[in-house]
């Protein structure tokens, strides 16, 4: 097949809304579609203090409306678009499970995670899982409206007795 002759990639991988196979499951990821500016507070494992900085956040339904993927892109002049997309995570909602399959990748970092997502409180997700490292995480989305949200990333080194925040972040939708 030649290169003309290839379907255009992101039409062929993203959907327009979720599945009508069960629309209803597709709510808990799906109420982030769209684009979001993040500011981010991440502790620096080496030096112990806290980095900010700001990223985009875009998130689209893939594969006929059963999944959702996000992309987080940071500015960069260097790139032709001014970004630089470091970042992925898959969800897929696992019917058999009855929870999300959440799979995490930033090749920059060397981090590989997968999570397993269920609602938290009234307003939140929670997505526990672990890093390519064995440790535990847990992820949890919180304060959830149709324009804002915040997320949190923690961590254990001791199987779970305790747990440390290693990031914070607010999100603005802007799409």
């Amino acid at each position: 097949m030649s290169t003309s002759e290839r379907p255009d990639f992101a039409r062929a991988i993203t959907a327009d809304g979720p599945t009508p196979l069960y629309p209803r499951r597709m709510v808990r990821f799906g109420q982030f579609v769209g684009s979001w500016d993040v500011h981010s507070k991440r502790l620096d494992d080496e030096s112990g203090e806290w980095v900010e900085s700001d990223f985009r956040w875009i998130v689209s339904y893939i594969l006929e409306g059963r999944a959702v993927q996000d992309v987080q892109l940071v500015a960069n002049d260097a790139e032709p678009s001014g970004w630089e997309t470091v970042s992925t995570a898959l969800r897929v909602y696992d019917r058999l499970m009855g929870a999300w399959r959440v799979n995490y990748v930033e090749p920059r970092r060397g981090e590989f995670c997968q999570l397993v997502a269920t609602p938290h409180r009234s307003d939140g997700i929670r997505q526990d899982g672990t890093r390519n490292d064995d440790k535990l995480i847990r992820w949890n989305f919180s304060g959830i409206t149709e324009d804002s949200y915040t997320w949190e990333s923690w961590v254990s080194d001791d199987e779970g007795a305790t747990w440390w925040l290693q990031e914070h972040n607010e999100g603005r939708r802007i799409a």
